[in-house]
């Protein structure tokens, strides 16, 4: 065999070897990524789509997807009277669970539409509701779970009152804002001091 021949073998070999380590390292670096960014979530898509590779194409298209949105924090005013409503739903919870579960899953939806997410069905506000808010979107799920048994009658007073603790905690999330952001109430109680 001639030298040359058996030279451009071994080069061809060589960096068929570093482009096989480069995407091996590729991948494990977007793995990473993505199970640090999505938490449960990112186990949540691998049993949902049955494999690893297919469940973090999906991830990568839920953050392209919810990047194209135009979120945007709410008015300190919005945060007031969502607030507001929440208490108040929390307080009717005493008298009348299911309404006031019904009203915290309205409620919640409410303050999606209002910060920009697009209300479609419910799996796909749950996926782009995990780019931003991976911690809470299984407490989500859990939450919207409990409407529907309750839907059909399946559903004891201690789900509703779990329910209600799932849908404050996206709440919360969806409610919070960066330090630079204070609302009415605070620059009140700042004025008074």
């Amino acid at each position: 065999m001639d030298q040359r021949v058996l030279i451009a073998i071994v080069i061809a070999v060589v960096l068929i070897a570093i482009i096989a380590i480069a995407v091996t390292l590729v991948r494990r670096r977007r793995s990473r990524r993505l199970r640090e960014q999505f938490g449960p979530e990112y186990d949540h898509a691998v049993r949902q789509r049955g494999n690893r590779t297919k469940a973090e194409l999906e991830l990568l298209n839920r953050e392209k997807r919810v990047h194209s949105f135009t979120i945007k924090p709410l008015l300190p005013v919005a945060r007031d009277r969502f607030a507001e409503e929440w208490s108040s739903i929390q307080r009717r919870f005493v008298d009348d669970p299911p309404v006031a579960v019904r009203d915290a899953d309205s409620l919640v939806n409410r303050v999606m539409t209002e910060r920009g997410y697009p209300m479609a069905d419910f799996e796909q506000r749950a996926a782009d509701v995990s780019v931003t808010y991976p911690a809470v979107v299984q407490n989500y799920r859990a939450a919207r779970a409990i409407v529907v048994r309750y839907e059909r009658n399946e559903v004891t007073t201690e789900d509703l009152r779990q329910a209600m603790v799932h849908f404050r905690s996206l709440f919360d999330e969806l409610l919070s804002v960066d330090d630079s952001v204070v609302t009415t109430k605070e620059v009140i109680q700042k004025r008074a001091s």
